[in-house]
């Protein structure tokens, strides 16, 4: 009749190969995580390059249409609706 398995006895081999799993899990794990970082970091990076850049278009803009003496639409008031007569 053959023993049961005793879990906390384990033969050195067998602890080094679950040590050398969790740490190729943990390692892709963290790899993974690190890569995420630096895309989520470098979209960001994008985005900011794109908003200075617009940003920029805009004051340029709004420089030389007040050169030009065009009022700016955003600027002038809006003329209340006019309400139907029910």
């Amino acid at each position: 009749m053959e023993k049961p398995i005793d879990p906390t006895k384990s033969s050195p081999r067998q602890k080094e190969a679950a040590q050398r799993d969790a740490n190729k899990y943990f390692l892709t794990s963290e790899h993974k995580t690190a890569l995420a970082k630096q895309q989520t970091a470098a979209a960001s990076s994008a985005n900011d390059a794109k908003t200075a850049r617009l940003r920029a278009l805009r004051l340029a803009k709004e420089a030389a249409d007040e050169a030009a003496g065009i009022a700016d639409a955003n600027n002038t008031p809006k003329r209340p609706a006019k309400k139907r007569p029910e």
